[in-house]
């Protein structure tokens, strides 16, 4: 396969590049891509050097698939010129995500919405593939009715300048670059990304639409509030579950450790949950605190996290792409 990765200096471009070589997808051919400011640049890939091009060269090497990472202006920009090319586009910006057209995917939950035909493929938010990874198991068996999930988001969804500004104010660091509109550091902030003028974020406008493309409940009620938080490693969410039948923890927990991509972390006694700390690096969603609702015998709560980077972003691109080349559309 003729893989490009537009964006392959960024966090998640380095990272997608990695998870291609951990799970040994076979490429025969890298096109990094970047824009102006860092053609020229050198990408590790396999102990070995590759160049960075800029995106009109990587359009004209006609890849079999890209991998876009480069933000939502930039996937507007050239998404549909690969495609038109004759590429497969697996687009991790929010630029595609809620297209009619457009195959909202996570693997393990809706592969058979990818068709040959669709040669643009959105990738989730990061927040939205672990809050789905958990709950579409149990939506087959009892049916889910309503969800209002609060989050716990690293600042490294915010990219490395985030990173930075956290780092710097920890370590008492003067002229740091600001990316939020308040100090990080030793606080928490209930904006992740812009307001819009129903009062909720852009951020929290995904986690109450992208859910109910992939797991195709138009009818499904969420209610979302997203805050960033002074840690690395993963986003958390705590979320309260309503489903249309009496649920059985119990059954919950079997589900979900039955489920692929799922890592049940719930003994309390043993103060086993799932965290940032437990999370990061690791590909798998980790489930934890599951526990009945007081006052509704058909609900429950939960506490999901995983890393927003790799499941979040990078891995789930990845497990897009295997499902392009095990359905035959590429690498044939």
């Amino acid at each position: 396969m003729r893989i490009a990765v537009v964006g392959a200096t960024g966090l998640v471009g380095q990272l997608m590049l990695r998870v291609l070589e951990e799970v040994q997808v076979p490429v025969t051919e890298l096109i990094p891509a970047a824009s102006q400011k860092s053609i020229g640049k050198k990408v590790l890939f396999n102990k070995e050097e590759f160049t960075v091009v800029g995106i009109e060269d990587a359009i004209s090497q006609r890849p079999d698939a890209v991998l876009f990472s480069a933000g939502g202006g930039t996937s507007l920009a050239y998404a549909e010129r690969f495609s038109a090319n004759g590429s497969y586009v697996i687009d991790n910006s929010s630029a595609w995500r809620m297209h009619d057209a457009v195959p909202l995917v996570v693997p393990e939950i809706n592969p058979h919405q990818v068709l040959q035909e669709h040669r643009i493929i959105a990738n989730p938010n990061c927040s939205t593939i672990q809050l789905v990874m958990a709950l579409a198991p149990i939506h087959e068996k009892f049916g889910l009715k309503k969800i209002v999930v609060s989050t716990y988001q690293s600042v490294t969804g915010s990219g490395k300048a985030a990173v930075d500004q956290l780092e710097g104010e920890a370590q008492h660091k003067k002229d740091v670059l600001k990316v939020y509109p308040y100090p990080i550091f030793n606080n928490v902030i209930p904006q992740c990304d812009s307001f819009l003028d129903n009062g909720y974020t852009k951020e929290e406008w995904k986690l109450m639409n992208e859910p109910k493309k992939i797991m195709g409940l138009p009818d499904l009620q969420i209610t979302a509030t997203a805050v960033r938080v002074p840690s690395t490693g993963g986003h958390s969410e705590s979320v309260f579950v309503e489903c249309e039948k009496p649920i059985s923890i119990k059954e919950i927990r079997e589900i979900l450790s039955n489920s692929p991509g799922i890592k049940l972390m719930d003994a309390p006694d043993e103060l086993l949950y799932p965290m940032p700390y437990t999370a990061q690096g690791k590909n798998e969603v980790q489930v934890g605190r599951i526990r009945e609702d007081m006052h509704n015998k058909n609900a429950f709560h939960c506490w999901i996290v995983a890393d927003n980077l790799r499941k979040g972003a990078a891995t789930n691109t990845i497990q897009i792409l295997q499902l392009l080349h095990s359905k035959g559309f590429i690498g044939t």
